[in-house]
């Protein structure tokens, strides 16, 4: 069973691969609170003390609009903060399995985003997680960044607890109709990760795996098309309200967004094997497992 270290275990991706990991590896789970992603010390010592042959990089400043008036800190936390693990398993020869977001492109055209594509981050959040990437490769650390969208789960704030609250208050909501993109559950993410680590652990060296792909779920919907089918798997439990379509620029924000977040997956399928299910299946499986609980 190889030693993992899962940083950000309590965040709601997080909180999914600690479920998955548990029984499967000598696993040693922190949460934000428990590691400092402040403190360059803290972080090394981490990874020099616990040594684990593969550490997975769960934490990360999410919060967009906020990091506008906080690049410092989304800074440390995006990229500073990656740096400095992967510096330390560079020395230790441990893995790192990275996430970050199709916000480091700028979101024209139609076309899904590659890995080869030209970045071009609209915001304090983008640039960071771009940065950390760069960092990340710099360090010569054995590595696999996955870049990934729109990202939610059965637990946590996300857009689908906020469409839902917002649906029990309101008879009316509008919902942006220009961005599109790919709904991807924490879940789907977290048993594509189990698939990576699989392979890694089983591999001496598994050199050729080096590197960023992308992942999300199949298929793509703008804001208020995920809206419309958030409210329509819940039916069941409450009303559904108006849901109206706007533009961007109808609900300014600090962060800009992206319009085209589409990410191409044949890079991940192609060296690992996997491929992820479509959004639609992937938030009937939350909606279903929300339900069963209620």
């Amino acid at each position: 069973m190889p030693r993992v270290l899962l940083l950000g275990a309590g965040g709601q991706l997080g909180m999914q691969l600690a479920r998955r990991l548990a029984g499967e590896v000598e696993l040693v789970a922190l949460t934000r609170s428990e590691l400092d992603f402040t403190n360059e010390r803290s972080l090394r010592a981490a990874i020099f003390d616990i040594s684990p042959e593969i550490a997975i990089n769960a934490a990360a400043y999410t919060a967009v609009d906020k990091a506008e008036s906080e690049p410092g800190l989304c800074a440390q936390v995006n990229a500073s903060a990656p740096a400095v693990l992967a510096d330390a398993l560079a020395r230790t020869n441990g893995w790192l399995i990275h996430y970050s977001t199709d916000y480091v492109f700028d979101g024209t055209g139609t076309e899904p985003w590659r890995e080869t594509d030209a970045t071009g981050p609209l915001s304090v959040y983008g640039q960071t997680k771009l940065d950390g990437e760069l960092a990340i490769a710099a360090t010569g650390c054995r590595h696999v960044i996955l870049r990934t969208s729109w990202v939610y789960a059965e637990e946590g704030r996300n857009f689908l607890h906020t469409m839902l609250r917002l649906g029990r208050e309101r008879d009316l909501l509008k919902v942006v109709d220009d961005q599109i993109g790919a709904p991807t559950t924490a879940e789907a993410i977290a048993a594509a990760t189990m698939v990576v680590l699989r392979q890694l652990a089983a591999s001496e060296d598994a050199r050729d795996a080096v590197g960023v792909y992308h992942l999300t779920c199949a298929g793509a919907t703008s804001w208020c098309g995920f809206a419309h089918a958030i409210f329509a798997e819940f039916a069941a439990r409450q009303k559904a309200p108006v849901v109206m379509p706007i533009p961007t620029e109808a609900y300014p924000t600090p962060a800009k967004r992206p319009r085209n977040s589409r990410l191409c997956c044949d890079k991940f399928f192609g060296r690992f094997g996997y491929r992820m299910p479509e959004w639609q299946d992937a938030l009937r499986d939350v909606a279903r497992a929300m339900l069963s609980k209620a």
